[in-house]
């Protein structure tokens, strides 16, 4: 147990350290203390991510004179950016700096790429000349100069966020010690603030910057997310003193290299029944560097022969049960990863399409205010701030008393909750756009840009539920992809849920952009037009629908067999015991 009077209880025993490697007491660093200013960061830095993508559309479109096909395409190529680099930031943190100081040299990148940013959509001769024509393809196309600026600013922030999204959700979550019974049930509520976090500063960006944005001038509206972005990493530099460290422990891509070449080079030795034969390091080896010893298990038993013995000790001929196990890990949620790329594709449209939507609709709240498009977003993060709340302080307690599981249901359980709400979004959207075209038809706009007479509020069932969406699928997604990755490769499992939200934007891009093709093929208008009152998104959306449907089956096929990882401490096993009622093995444990 964690708490022991040996002398070494009131430290944590999860190999967390200081910034200069030494232990740490429990109470003097990590927790909820630490949390809080890495929780305010993240405010911040989503008011400023958010304060770029959520108009971003309508700034392509409107100011750099983009059609609705290459501007989305545009947005979504971006946002696949952004979450295909912490790929490469989790490579750097897991293998050679830290998570701390690789979060930190990123931060600097992505504020030099804010600040350019800013400077792309001020200066004359770097922003493009006012255009008033409703038509895009009437108004002149933006420079060289201008795009080169603009998108280079755009790159850079991508390269910035690569290293700051997978470090710092785990730097909060390595606050909490596993082997605390009271420091696990708190990790067990701490993604679900992480991303109420996330969406309250969503929720600035979408409502105060957006109307900004449209009202005020693009240059305040970007200015100000740039001053955040730079408030937050001072709040983060302030907390310094209490945060937790784990050590890099190696590259993890060169030790589930070294694992699969050594299988595949002892393809024919066979694999001994007994495990004690396999090649293994003491588990006072792991102990003094603060890892973690795993047993060997059967599943992809092809690649126990990593470690089996045949006499040579080359690394890329021999391999630790361990490291075997942790390689094991990662692959394991390969499958899982592939069932979240679809539903990375829903919310895209969030960004991009439906946001088109509302720009044909009836803005008005009152006679003296328009509600700007982009601003619907505002509903997907209020919506899904109430569902966290909710299911972290009524669901979870309700239903853990008929499971027995401190989460209140399984990771995955959670997830697919997620994913079967998507189809129903796509089949809700799809309708509504049904129904938009109808009334356009009605009154002669179907070859015209004009607004058609139906309010913009018809669009809330859809971006509503996207927010409760969210509050399941991607809550479990990042949590999920973080627990079950072994515990020297926390980033890079991390940077999972955040791959998949890229490749979703890229497949998103590839979708829309084939379908876009294929539907104007034999004289055909298509699907997609700029002027989306000749368009038919509501063929497209119920396409998206058919497709979630059949990578629904298919998730539930997948976690079916899934088998979790071993925890390595008995803390779960002793908050389930409180569950059930039993007698508290540890004092002063937190309800």
């Amino acid at each position: 147990m964690a708490h022991e009077e040996d002398g070494f209880g009131n430290y944590t025993q999860d190999g967390t350290v200081d910034l200069k490697g030494n232990p740490i007491l429990r109470s003097k660093r990590g927790g909820w203390t630490a949390c809080s200013f890495i929780v305010v960061y993240e405010v911040f830095e989503r008011m400023a991510y958010c304060g770029i993508s959520a108009n971003l559309i309508l700034y392509l479109t409107k100011k750099l004179h983009q059609g609705t096909v290459t501007a989305s395409n545009h947005v979504t190529n971006w946002i696949g950016t952004i979450w295909l680099t912490p790929i490469l930031g989790a490579y750097v943190a897991d293998a050679h700096l830290g998570r701390y100081w690789t979060f930190l040299i990123a931060c600097a990148i992505y504020l030099s790429g804010m600040c350019l940013l800013t400077l792309a959509v001020t200066v004359p001769g770097l922003k493009p000349p006012l255009c008033t024509s409703v038509d895009p393809a009437e108004c002149p196309k933006a420079t060289n100069l201008e795009l080169t600026v603009f998108y280079a600013a755009l790159y850079i922030l991508a390269v910035g966020t690569g290293g700051t999204k997978p470090n710092i959700s785990t730097i909060g979550a390595d606050q909490f010690d596993d082997f605390d019974p009271k420091e696990k049930n708190q990790k067990l509520s701490f993604f679900n603030w992480w991303m109420f976090s996330i969406f309250f500063g969503i929720l600035f960006g979408n409502t105060i910057l957006v109307y900004i944005q449209d009202n005020v001038g693009w240059s305040l509206g970007y200015g100000i997310p740039t001053a955040g972005l730079a408030l937050s990493i001072t709040i983060f530099l302030i907390g310094t003193p209490f945060y937790r460290h784990k050590k890099p422990s190696g590259s993890p891509f060169t030790k589930m290299a070294r694992v699969i070449v050594a299988a595949l080079r002892k393809w024919k030795v066979p694999v001994p029944k007994e495990s004690n034969e396999f090649h293994e390091l003491q588990l006072e080896d792991y102990t003094k560097k603060g890892k973690f010893k795993i047993e060997s298990t059967s599943s992809f038993r092809f690649l126990n022969k990593a470690c089996v013995k045949t006499g040579s000790k080359d690394p890329w001929m021999l391999c630790s049960v361990t490291e075997v196990e942790e390689t094991k890990q990662m692959l394991r949620m390969i499958p899982i990863l592939i069932t979240s790329f679809l539903p990375s594709v829903m919310v895209a449209q969030s960004n991009t399409l439906f946001i088109k939507q509302g720009t044909t609709l009836d803005k008005s709240m009152g006679p003296n205010f328009n509600l700007p498009p982009a601003s619907l977003g505002a509903f997907v993060t209020v919506s899904m701030l109430v569902s966290v709340v909710l299911y972290d302080r009524v669901f979870v307690k309700l239903i853990r008393k008929w499971t027995k599981n401190p989460r209140g249901v399984t990771l995955l359980q959670r997830l697919g909750i997620g994913l079967a709400l998507h189809i129903i979004i796509m089949i809700i959207a799809s309708l509504t756009e049904k129904y938009r075209l109808s009334v356009a038809k009605k009154h002669g706009l179907e070859h015209t840009i004009g607004q058609v007479p139906l309010t913009i509020f018809i669009l809330l069932p859809q971006f509503v539920l996207m927010g409760v969406a969210d509050a399941c699928s991607e809550v479990a997604k990042i949590e999920f992809f973080y627990d079950q990755a072994p515990e020297s490769m926390k980033s890079l499992g991390t940077s999972y849920s955040m791959t998949s939200v890229g490749i979703g934007n890229f497949l998103s891009s590839f979708i829309l952009s084939t379908v876009s093709h294929i539907t104007k093929e034999n004289g055909h208008k298509g699907w997609i037009q700029n002027n989306l009152n000749a368009s038919r998104l509501d063929y497209y959306f119920a396409f998206l629908a058919i497709l979630s449907s059949a990578n629904f089956v298919f998730f539930l096929v997948i976690s079916k067999f899934y088998q979790y990882k071993a925890e390595i401490s008995d803390s779960m096993e002793v908050l389930k015991e409180e569950i059930s009622g039993s007698k508290n093995k540890v004092p002063n444990q937190a309800s």
